[in-house]
């Protein structure tokens, strides 16, 4: 995937669901992943030929796990002109050390947030941008249905009615292959996640559960994507392009 389709995906992802509106100053999440860096690399795009003039500052949630080098990150937003924040936290500390969690993944996902949301709101941002893509939305519909009983996913845009921001999701119709195919294109300097349950999670279960059903059935994976968008998923926002007919 090279840059101008990355730039057609994300407009019409933000186009579809209004993600973005004029003055808006958007937190841009930044694990040091594939994922966030082409996010980052999409914002920071079409900010350029966008409408709606909007701002966007890059923000990563050090968990304080030892040996995780963020440079890469700080020289590339440096050299797109994005300012970059490092927030530093005891999460690892704490869960690992501390509470000794066997399964850390909630815990750690709420801290995290937690610690985005207010540093967002310390510099002023009005959103946050999420890196999920198509891949992410079609697996936490598969782990709603198979762990908890009931079709649901996250939403392209959500308020969060106890710190007035809004979580925005521009990558939604963007495919995890593309992204590796991003990646490696423009040689995105991706720092290894450090967390020992990394890999380990039912979200990896059932990201190889999909792919075996999409090697088995071409096409499922499509399916799946349409079932959500048109599905009638409690608290999914309408489409503005089908607003105007």
């Amino acid at each position: 995937m090279n840059l101008q389709r990355l730039y057609s995906l994300t407009r019409q992802a933000v186009d579809d669901y209004a993600l973005i509106e004029p003055g808006d100053k958007i937190a841009v999440g930044i694990s040091g992943g594939k994922d966030s860096l082409t996010l980052l690399y999409a914002l920071q795009g079409l900010q350029k030929f966008y409408p709606k003039k909007f701002d966007i500052i890059g923000i990563t949630v050090d968990l304080g796990f030892e040996n995780f080098d963020l440079s890469p990150i700080q020289s590339l937003c440096e050299a797109l002109e994005v300012p970059y924040h490092i927030v530093k936290t005891e999460i690892a500390p704490i869960l690992f050390d501390i509470r000794k969690e066997s399964n850390p993944c909630s815990l750690c996902a709420k801290m995290r947030k937690g610690a985005l949301n207010q540093t967002a709101l310390e510099f002023g941002c009005n959103k946050i941008a999420y890196a999920h893509h198509k891949d992410d939305l079609i697996e936490t519909m598969f782990l709603s249905l198979m762990y908890e009983g009931h079709f649901y996913t996250f939403s392209p845009y959500t308020f969060l009615d106890k710190t007035r921001l809004s979580v925005i999701r521009p990558l939604i119709y963007v495919n995890e292959a593309d992204v590796i195919g991003f990646q490696r294109k423009y040689s995105l300097p991706v720092c290894k996640n450090p967390c020992p349950a990394d890999g380990k999670t039912k979200r990896e279960y059932v990201k190889q559960l999909i792919k075996t059903i999409q090697k088995e059935n071409p096409g499922t994976k499509d399916c799946l994507f349409h079932a959500i968008t048109d599905g009638n998923i409690k608290g999914w926002p309408e489409k503005q392009t089908r607003k105007g007919r």
